[in-house]
C-alpha cells in the first residue's frame, strides 16, 4: 500500500522575519526619540569620513554609531576616539547587516534622544534589499567610482532618501560625467536630494546636516 504524500507550499517570504524585527526596532527607536539612518555605499566612498563631518556638525545633538564591517574595527575605534558611543558588528563574511543584528547591537548602547548612524557593509547590492529599523537610507557615492553607478546598481539609488556625491573636489581630475550621473539617479529616484560633498574639505555637509535636522522633526 503506497503512503499518500502531500506537497506543502511555503508562502512565507524570506524577508518576512527580518522585516518584522525591523518594524519593531524602528518603533522602539521612534519611542526613544532616536532618528536612525542606514548609511550605504561601496567600499572606499567615504562613509566613515562623512560620518565624522556630519557628527561634528550636529552640535547639541547626541550621535551614536553602529559600525558594520566584514572584519576589523578601525572605524569604530576612530569614532570612539572622538567621544562617540560606537559599537562594532563584524559579519565574518555576510555582505549586509540585518535587523536582528541591529536590534542586538542597539540594546548594548545607552540610547537617549539623538541620531543613530548605522554604517552598513561596503556594498552597493545587498544592503539596499534589507530593512534594518532605519527611518531613512543615506547613500554615499563618489566621483572616483565613475558616473555609471546608478545604471549598474539601480536598487541602491531607488531606495535612497538622500544621496551624497563625495570627493566632488576631484571632479576636475577624474573622468566623471555629472549630467549622466544625475540622469541615472533621476531615472530611479525622482525625489531624493543629491548633495555634492567633500569629506576632505567639508564642502556640502552643512546642507546634509540641515536635511537630517529637518527629518528629525518628523519623528
Amino acid at each position: 500500500m503506497m503512503e499518500e504524500t502531500k506537497e506543502i507550499e511555503i508562502m512565507e517570504a524570506v524577508y518576512d522575519k527580518n522585516d518584522e524585527v525591523a518594524a519593531q526596532t524602528k518603533d522602539s527607536f521612534t519611542q526613544k526619540g532616536i532618528f536612525a539612518i542606514n548609511v550605504m555605499g561601496a567600499p572606499g566612498v567615504g562613509k566613515t569620513s562623512s560620518l565624522v563631518k556630519i557628527i561634528g556638525g550636529l552640535s547639541g545633538i547626541t550621535s551614536y554609531v553602529i559600525e558594520g564591517d566584514i572584519e576589523a574595527d578601525f572605524d569604530t575605534r576612530l569614532l570612539q576616539s572622538m567621544g562617540v558611543e560606537a559599537i562594532q558588528i563584524n559579519t565574518g563574511g555576510a555582505c549586509h547587516l540585518d535587523s536582528p543584528l541591529i536590534e542586538k547591537a542597539a540594546g548594548e548602547l545607552t540610547l537617549k534622544p539623538g541620531v543613530l548612524f548605522i554604517e552598513n557593509i561596503g556594498n552597493l547590492v545587498c544592503p539596499a534589499e534589507f530593512q534594518i529599523g532605519e527611518h531613512v537610507k543615506m547613500l554615499i557615492s563618489t566621483v572616483t567610482e565613475g558616473s555609471d553607478k546608478p545604471y549598474k546598481y539601480p536598487l541602491a539609488f531607488e531606495k535612497a532618501d538622500i544621496i551624497l556625491l563625495n570627493k566632488c573636489d576631484l571632479i576636475p581630475y577624474v573622468d566623471f560625467d555629472e549630467e549622466f550621473f544625475l540622469k541615472g539617479v533621476r531615472a530611479q529616484n525622482k525625489t531624493a536630494p543629491v548633495i555634492k560633498v567633500s569629506a576632505k574639505s567639508g564642502e556640502g555637509y552643512e546642507e546634509v546636516i540641515e536635511w537630517i535636522k529637518g527629518k528629525m522633526k518628523t519623528l
